[in-house]
Parts: C-alpha cells; sequence; structure tokens
C-alpha cells in the first residue's frame, strides 16, 4: 500500500472547508475519526484528558491532551486555543460519553462563536439521556419500554429514607437514570447495569451506590429475559429540518460483561428491521430530536416484542457498524451543518459482522444455530469489521496496540463472562 492521503483540512461535497474536533479518546472516537478520514481524508483533532490507545499513534489523529486532571474550564481553554489556529475553517464539535455530551452543552455560550455542535439542547438533553423520562417519553408516544420504578436518591441522607417498592416480580435491572451523574464516581462493587433477585438484594444495591457519593436518580426495571442476542442497536441521524435521514439496526452477537462495560455491544449484524425502526422514528420525532441517536433495544424472546430501554443523544461508541455497512454517518452530517443541503433519507440493509473481540470468540458464545451460520457466512466472506484496525494506519506501535486489545479482550472475557448465561449477566 502506498502512502494514504491525510489531509488537515477537508472540503465538504459543496466545496466548503470544516475539521472534525473530537472530545475523548476511547474506541467510538476514533470509529468517528476514521468515518472522517474515510469520507473526507481530513485529519481529526482529538482533545482528551489522556491519549489512549485507540487513538494514540494514529496517522488520522492530532492529539491535544490536556491531562488527567484538567478541570472543565482547562477542557474550554484547549478547546479555544485549536479554534484560535483555524481561524477560516468551519470547527465541528463532537463528544461521544455522557459526561462530555453534557460538558458541551454546559459550556455551548463559550463555544457557539467558534464551533457547530451539532448537540441537542440542554431542555432536550435532560429529557432523552434521562432513562427514567426516557420511559415516560416511551409512554406517550406509545413505544413498548420495560415497566419502570424511579429510585432517587437525593434525599438518601434524611433519617427515615428508605426505597422505592418495586411494583412488579424480580429479578430487576437498576442503572442509573443518567450515566454523566454516575459514570466518573468510583466506589468498591460499582457497575455499570445491576441485577436484583430479590428486594433484599436490590437494598444492597441502593445502599452502595449511595454509600459511592450518588444523590442522583436510579431505574429500576423488570428484566426482560434472554441473553446478548435478544439486543438490537439503532443509530440514527436527524438533521436539522427534524428528518431522519439515515437510519440502521444492528443485531447484537455478544456485549462487553466487565463492570463498567458492560451493556456495550462487542459484536454485532447488521441489517434492516422495520420492526424496530418505525418507533424509533415515532420517538425521534414525538422528541423534537436533532443530531445523533443511538437507542438499546431488546427483544421479549416469550413474545417477540421490542422493549426500548434508552437513547443516547449520541452516535454510540460502537458507530463503526454504519460505516463498515457501506453509508458513511459523517456525511449526513456535513452535508447537513457545512453545506445546509437536505440529502434522501437512507436505510443501512447492507449485512456485516462487526466486531472488536476475536472472532472465533462468537462461537463459544453465539449459540443460536441460525445466528451461528451467519456468522461463519460473513467471516467466509470476509464482510467483517473492527473500528481499530485501519489499514491506514502504519505505525508499528499502533498495529501492536490493536493486537494487545484484541488479546485483552480474551482476558477479560474469561475472567467476567466465561460462559453464556439466560440473561447475559
Amino acid at each position: 500500500m502506498g502512502r494514504v492521503r491525510v489531509e488537515d483540512v477537508g472540503v465538504s461535497e459543496g466545496g466548503h472547508r470544516f475539521k472534525p474536533v473530537l472530545l475523548g479518546a476511547d474506541t467510538g472516537v476514533y470509529a468517528i475519526a476514521r468515518a472522517f478520514h474515510e469520507a473526507y481524508s481530513v485529519r481529526s483533532t482529538v482533545v482528551s484528558l489522556a491519549a489512549l490507545g485507540p487513538v494514540a499513534h494514529s496517522d488520522i489523529v492530532e492529539n491535544v491532551v490536556v491531562g488527567a486532571e484538567a478541570r472543565p474550564e482547562d477542557l474550554v481553554s484547549a478547546l479555544l486555543e485549536v479554534a484560535g489556529r483555524h481561524p477560516e475553517t468551519q470547527l465541528i464539535l463532537m463528544a461521544n460519553t455522557d459526561w462530555l455530551i453534557r460538558f458541551l452543552v454546559t459550556h455551548r455560550p463559550q463555544l457557539d462563536p467558534h464551533y457547530t455542535i451539532p448537540v441537542v439542547d440542554e431542555d432536550l438533553l435532560a429529557r432523552v439521556a434521562d432513562k427514567a423520562s426516557f420511559a415516560e417519553i416511551c409512554e406517550a408516544a406509545g413505544v413498548p419500554t420495560p415497566r419502570t420504578v424511579v429510585q432517587d436518591f437525593a434525599g438518601a441522607d434524611e433519617p427515615g429514607w428508605t426505597p422505592a417498592e418495586v411494583p412488579f416480580d424480580y429479578p430487576v435491572i437498576a442503572k442509573a437514570a443518567n450515566s454523566a451523574d454516575y459514570e466518573r464516581l468510583r466506589f468498591p462493587g460499582k457497575r455499570k447495569v445491576y441485577q436484583a433477585d430479590s428486594p433484599e438484594e436490590l437494598g444492597e444495591v441502593c445502599a452502595a451506590v449511595v454509600a459511592g457519593g450518588f444523590r442522583g436518580r436510579f431505574v429500576v426495571q423488570e428484566m426482560i429475559p434472554g441473553d446478548d442476542t435478544q439486543v438490537r442497536s439503532i443509530t440514527c441521524y436527524v438533521d436539522t429540518r427534524g428528518r431522519v435521514t439515515l437510519s440502521c439496526c444492528a443485531h447484537v452477537l455478544l456485549e462487553e460483561h466487565t463492570p463498567s462495560g458492560l451493556g456495550n455491544p462487542a459484536a454485532m449484524i447488521t441489517g434492516r428491521w422495520d420492526e424496530i425502526l418505525d418507533p424509533a422514528h415515532a420517538l425521534l420525532q414525538a422528541a423534537d430530536f436533532r443530531g445523533y441517536a443511538n437507542f438499546d433495544v431488546k427483544v421479549d424472546p416469550r413474545t417477540g416484542a421490542p422493549a426500548f430501554l434508552e437513547v443516547n443523544p449520541r452516535i454510540g461508541r460502537n458507530n463503526f457498524y454504519v460505516t463498515a455497512a457501506g453509508v458513511n454517518p459523517m456525511r449526513f452530517l456535513v452535508r447537513d451543518v457545512v453545506d445546509g443541503e437536505a440529502v434522501d433519507p437512507v436505510v443501512v440493509e447492507r449485512q456485516i459482522l462487526y466486531s472488536i473481540v476475536p472472532l472465533w470468540m462468537l462461537g463459544r458464545y453465539v449459540l443460536d444455530p441460525g445466528l451461528r451460520a451467519t456468522v461463519r457466512r460473513l467471516i467466509r466472506e470476509r464482510r467483517t469489521a473492527n473500528p481499530l484496525a485501519n489499514p491506514v494506519e502504519r505505525r508499528w506501535r499502533r498495529r501492536l496496540y490493536v493486537v494487545g486489545a484484541r488479546l485483552n479482550h480474551i482476558r477479560k472475557f474469561r475472567k467476567h463472562y466465561p460462559k453464556v448465561t439466560a440473561t447475559g449477566l
């Protein structure tokens, strides 16, 4: 392979100069940078607390590191410094974790004069990013969601405070209503998602969360049975006119199972399923949503009915499954906010196998014969994709990281999820 073209500034379909500036340093951020590069040959500037493995030593990323102890005002200063280096270029500022989305919304008045920020406003963020409010939006729009009880820990320090009672059967799932309030806390036994098989176990979860310093809201939901293969992912883009111009679905095969990563898909097969796309579009229209959205859905194996679990007001950590299926999601954004053009809606139908874990592992965890056959066929046809395994990356340290990341997934699954369970937990 010859030298790959990498430009500091991209040029849109309409001939306008622009540059992506991304917050964060995880696999999802790298996938965004890769999509921008594949579409426009442009190098993204990544501003982060530390240049972690996914973005370190990359030929398509310029890293700006502010340090692990950086305060929000330090991030703002770094972004303003980056903006000052590109006075004649439209800068698109994106983030892909809940707390950084909240940072963008909070500091929008300082950043708006310098950046195009394709993120929902503060009121809408409060409604859709909160899982309790999301359940209310689903109910109003007639979209199925698990029965939910809200545990509010705001008064947990008051004498006599007790958790709310759960009016449906155990086991239940418990998780923070708003991940941005929760994800940066550190305490013993912390998990992204908890399973409680009895009121006593739920009480223990609540006590641990309160002791860990959390004073926000938790949602407690009825558990929908089924392992990881009952989960679906949907990624959409809603343009500035309110039209859903991009839709892509994926059937999850395997999720991550570390305490902090539980629920993040690790392997998926893309395809088109209108029975989940139609309610997703209805939710986006009902909420008057704009920008990227990523839905988590679980199909009840008893009834075949989907239940919408949450929507993330961002493109999602595993967004590369859209690019790998042949439709680059960054083109929809650039045509919209850089060129100001309306585009015809696209629903992705091409089937590809997306996986951040070694492909042989899927034979261990995918038990359904039909899915196993599809996995084998896609591997045989070489219709597979890993966002980190980018052929344009030439540095040996980068390639070594990708190999190490795959080996690390083997270690993590052996430790946290050695065999398939009926619930995926």
